[in-house]
């Protein structure tokens, strides 16, 4: 057997050995990314539903899931809206929580963003940006309120507060929002977001 031909051997071997170890560090890290995924769709859940014990997936598409939150008599306490929108830097995903006649925003999170830091990344700060959608009036499409204020006090029930110098990111979010809530309120008038089992109610 010439030099040459055990090189290529070995050269190979250890090839599809490299392979096969970085395919398989692949496949657990994907499912480790998934389940890690799934508990802070979980989490967002519970904080956007106050009160929810468990939840089930009413509807899903492509960049919109909804959930129905649900009390531990399986009675419907609200829908989580989990979805995504283009922001300034890229795709923008949140969840949003309504009452179950979609009338009231209960609370907003943002799970993935990678706007500008220190300017369109203030939509995931609480101060800055999130407490400004409690209890929101959603029976009409909100608005931006520009320039910022500094109190929920000084904004209209279905006003949301900019992010002074971030206007673009903080439409983004509004966008998609509006946006969501135009698709639930249709897909709920088609009776397409009932809950599964008999103590649903």
């Amino acid at each position: 057997m010439s030099l040459s031909f055990r090189m290529v051997v070995v050269l190979t071997s250890v090839g599809i050995l490299s392979g096969g170890f970085l395919a398989s560090v692949g496949h657990l890290t994907k499912e480790r990314i998934a389940l890690n995924r799934q508990r802070e769709i979980e989490k967002a859940i519970l904080q956007v539903v106050p009160g929810t014990h468990s939840n089930q997936t009413l509807y899903e598409e492509k960049k919109m899931t909804i959930y129905g939150g649900l009390d531990q008599e399986g009675a419907l306490l609200g829908y989580a809206i989990h979805a995504a929108g283009v922001g300034f830097q890229d795709e923008i995903t949140l969840m949003l929580g309504t009452n179950t006649t979609l009338t009231k925003i209960n609370s907003l999170t943002i799970l993935e963003q990678k706007e500008t830091p220190g300017l369109g990344a203030k939509i995931s700060d609480e101060k800055s940006f999130l407490k400004y959608w409690e209890n929101k009036d959603c029976t009409r499409p909100l608005s931006l309120h520009k320039p910022a204020v500094k109190s929920v006090e000084e904004l209209s029930t279905s006003e949301i507060n900019t992010i002074t110098g971030a206007t673009i990111s903080s439409e983004a979010v509004l966008n998609t929002v509006n946006s969501s809530l135009v698709k639930v309120k249709k897909l709920k008038e088609e009776g397409k977001l009932k809950i599964e089992g008999e103590n649903a109610r």
